[in-house]
């Protein structure tokens, strides 16, 4: 018989679950304790397996970046100064920047991995690292390159900068996390600018969900079999990003609402499109599209179901089960042995037919998002 590791035997009772154990009362009033230890644990095996075997000089380009995100978050519940030290290691091996030109006559915003897309969000993604590495040890040179990017960026007339989905999430906590040290509201501004933009061109009213950018929207573009094609990791993207988001933005902000909306429309809308089986297929709303679970966008959802839940954003009877359904996937399918993080689509845009993705596939971004949402998980257990 199979038994249910303990970092998942607590979700399970929490949800009066059927186990595989036999369970005493004993055991189910005290089962939150030893979970807390259990998480802790399980972060660590997972962080320590991929830094292992993964040296932190690295560019700062967004899959990377995306990692350490995951990272952080692992550093805020551990306390393991291994994690920090790793990312500091990797900011420094570039200079505090993402992309590294100082021409700003060069500076390009549509996509490129060279030095002079600077404006491009993949590079800006890296800067949410920086504003908290800043926030540990706040010396100005760690965030002088993100303020000076940024606050140019802001200076220019345009605000089309957030053309694909993946981009809401590397660069709108961005702008959250600096005007949080910064105080200029025109982080605020532009915030909300430059999303309505992304919301003119990819947001899908009837569904509540979001494209992966322009040139999938339905009709133009349809799933093998004829329906709308949400790609999963991309609208895990703009959930987890809408949470950050939140996280920061003060109950002020004249928009706060907006966002909100947004956030809960997608919970709402991912909770009818999650599988059985705990896990969201790459095309959301055409799983026999490409077929199977995925981690990626499983990570997102879930770490976003559960930071709504534990700030009050979401209702907990609603939704606990969706994100306990995805953290249980993680644990018992994602999860392999040696703490590797399995089944993550590979680098891409979109949902793909016949595209293998199994127990061997897996990612730095995808580890980052497994990260964030078992950080989240011990923010859960520590609550209880």
């Amino acid at each position: 018989m199979n038994r249910i590791p303990t970092y998942l035997l607590g979700a399970t009772l929490l949800l009066g679950l059927p186990t595989a154990c036999t369970t005493s009362k004993a055991t189910t009033a005290t089962s939150a304790r030893p979970q807390k230890a259990e998480m802790l644990a399980l972060i660590t095996k997972v962080n320590d397996h991929w830094q292992a075997t993964h040296p932190p000089q690295e560019r700062a380009f967004w899959d990377v970046a995306a990692y350490h995100t995951g990272n952080m978050a692992a550093y805020a519940v551990t306390n393991n100064e291994k994690y920090r030290q790793y990312s500091e290691t990797w900011a420094e091996h570039n200079q505090w920047k993402g992309a590294k030109s100082d021409n700003k006559a060069e500076w390009k915003y549509k996509y490129g991995e060279k030095d002079d897309y600077v404006l491009f969000g993949d590079w800006q993604i890296c800067f949410q690292t920086y504003v908290d590495l800043y926030n540990l040890k706040p010396e100005p040179q760690r965030i002088a390159r993100a303020k000076e990017v940024m606050e140019y960026e802001m200076s220019t007339d345009k605000n089309d900068y957030w053309w694909w989905a993946d981009g809401l999430y590397m660069v709108m906590p961005v702008m959250t996390k600096l005007h949080k040290v910064t105080g200029n509201p025109q982080y605020l501004t532009k915030l909300h600018e430059y999303f309505s933009y992304a919301n003119s061109i990819m947001y899908d009213q009837e569904t509540g969900l979001y494209y992966r950018d322009a040139k999938y929207v339905y009709p133009q573009h349809k799933s093998a079999n004829g329906k709308k094609d949400f790609w999963a990791r991309g609208d895990g993207w703009v959930f987890a990003g809408l949470a950050k988001v939140l996280q920061d933005l003060p109950a002020t902000d004249p928009h706060r609402d907006e966002y909100l909306s947004k956030y809960r429309g997608l919970a709402a809308a991912l909770k009818q499109a999650q599988q059985p089986e705990g896990h969201w297929t790459r095309s959301l709303l055409d799983p026999a599209h490409a077929p199977g679970p995925e981690t990626s966008g499983t990570a997102f959802n879930t770490f976003a179901y559960l930071w709504g839940i534990n700030n009050g954003l979401l209702d907990r009877k609603e939704y606990l089960p969706t994100a306990m359904k995805g953290w249980q996937y993680l644990t018992s399918t994602a999860l392999q042995p040696d703490g590797t993080i399995g089944y993550v689509q590979p680098i891409g845009e979109k949902a793909i037919p016949g595209q293998v993705v199994d127990k061997n596939s897996t990612s730095n971004f995808g580890v980052g998002a497994f990260l964030l949402a078992a950080s989240e998980m011990y923010h859960h257990v520590d609550k209880r």
